[in-house]
């Protein structure tokens, strides 16, 4: 039976959340912006270290707030199946600091309202507007990782940059959880020892 990885890409308006998802499963880039109005759940195959899995990769509408409980998650369809992830990808934007924010609240909530530590990855889209960043990439990545216990990432969904690598930490990390009790130990040098490819 071939593992599966579930995986919620969550983030506010804007940031790319879509378009990184699509870049990998796709390879498709749209210029033009258009809001996620319902959830969509894709599905992929990747070959990492020689053992194949499947993602499965939730991509929902901005969410103001993670839901606490199942209740809460079942009362609106574009949700239902969000609190089933283990893993997550909270993506902002390098050159919103709002959006930042809005990650930081989001990864709070996941936390408190899950029984096992989730999986996280923070990832910072439009890489590819580096001189527009409202904060230098290093104080960002020590702040996820020291402070937040989380992966960090940037990435650029438009020029392709780090989309693989992005989804080839989240199989390192969620494959070697049995082994590590921090998420982003796995996320520091794995990534040149183990090999991935997406089918």
């Amino acid at each position: 039976m071939v593992p599966t990885v579930q995986v919620a890409v969550l983030g506010a308006c804007g940031v790319g959340k879509t378009s990184i998802v699509r870049r990998f499963v796709a390879q498709d880039f749209q210029e033009e912006y258009t809001p996620t109005e319902y959830r969509e759940l894709y599905r992929a195959s990747a070959v990492l270290s020689g053992r194949l899995y499947e993602l499965h990769i939730l991509d929902v509408p901005n969410l103001q707030r993670y839901p606490a409980t199942s209740g809460q998650e079942w009362m609106d369809p574009r949700f239902r199946g969000l609190r089933n992830s283990r893993a997550f990808i909270l993506v902002f934007d390098i050159c919103s600091p709002e959006s930042f924010h809005h990650v930081k609240q989001l990864r709070q909530q996941i936390i408190e309202s899950s029984s096992k530590t989730p999986l996280i990855i923070v990832v910072g889209n439009k890489r590819d507007q580096q001189k527009h960043r409202f904060a230098p990439r290093h104080v960002l990545s020590v702040l996820v990782k020291k402070s937040w216990k989380c992966g960090y990432l940037e990435c650029s969904a438009r020029s392709n940059w780090h989309v693989l690598l992005l989804f080839k930490e989240l199989l390192i990390s969620a494959t070697s959880r049995g082994r590590s009790t921090n998420p982003s130990i796995c996320l520091q040098g794995a990534l040149h020892r183990e090999r991935c490819s997406i089918m």
